[in-house]
């Protein structure tokens, strides 16, 4: 498939454009597309310079990243930055970078998964962040524990599991984002849900679980992360049959 034809699809299908709120530079950060074929696609959480090697390593043409390499300032091309870049020009790797488009995604999105993993009826959008849900909210099929819901998510102390078990001994009705939106408990309280799922756990919302009686986990921010990225490989491959390669290197937080 030529890249213009696929970046501008993912463009197209990740609705980048509903989300000029995003710090992150959505979209192509580095590459010319041009008229190249792309055969081999590597997708991984972090832009870190481990994987855009292991993406070169593997023959990818393009790297698809959750956290890419632009937050909305100038950044200095220098030191790790520099080495970064370096690498995608050397190995002629392009990078597309999705943040919070690949959170709020309906279909592959890091909460859409989480949510479909748990089997999660009702589903809705939660989790507001600048007038926009990137999360999801849902019933479980059956009353559950909170270790039952983690371990189905294939979180661990290895991932950098928390569990807050302030709430129901077995709990209904759940929200979820990922990554770092421990705060976003308060939108799960508000609404009277059981449980809240994300990625980071925080100092401060250890006394506000407790006090509403909430149950919290907090599965890694790394791990919450890989959903979105691997459901991204997973669809390029099937609708356009390009080789899809999944880069895991776990920060273990």
């Amino acid at each position: 498939m030529k890249a213009k034809e696929l970046i501008d699809y993912l463009y197209d299908y990740l609705k980048i454009a509903d989300f000029p709120m995003d710090i992150s530079l959505n979209g192509l950060q580095v590459g010319k597309p041009g008229d190249r074929e792309v055969k081999r696609a590597a997708f991984a959480v972090d832009a870190s310079l481990a994987s855009i090697k292991a993406a070169a390593s593997a023959g990818a043409e393009l790297l698809f990243v959750h956290h890419g390499l632009f937050w909305g300032e100038p950044i200095a091309v220098t030191g790790a930055h520099y080495e970064r870049i370096k690498a995608l020009l050397d190995s002629d790797v392009m990078l597309f970078a999705c943040h919070l488009p690949l959170d709020a995604h309906p279909e592959a999105g890091n909460n859409a998964q989480m949510a479909k993993v748990l089997g999660l009826t009702d589903l809705e959008p939660f989790g507001s962040f600048r007038g926009v849900n990137i999360g999801f909210k849902g019933r479980l099929p059956e009353p559950a524990a909170a270790a039952e819901l983690a371990e189905k998510l294939g979180f661990s102390p290895e991932t950098d599991l928390s569990v807050l078990a302030f709430g129901k001994e077995r709990v209904e009705t759940v929200g979820i984002v990922s990554g770092g939106a421990a705060d976003d408990v308060d939108q799960a309280i508000a609404e009277g849900l059981d449980c809240f799922i994300t990625g980071e756990h925080s100092h401060q919302t250890f006394h506000t679980a407790l006090e509403n009686g909430i149950t919290m986990i907090s599965g890694g921010h790394y791990m919450s992360e890989t959903y979105g990225v691997k459901a991204v490989g997973e669809h390029i491959n099937e609708r356009f049959g390009i080789e899809a390669v999944f880069v895991d290197i776990p920060t273990h937080m």
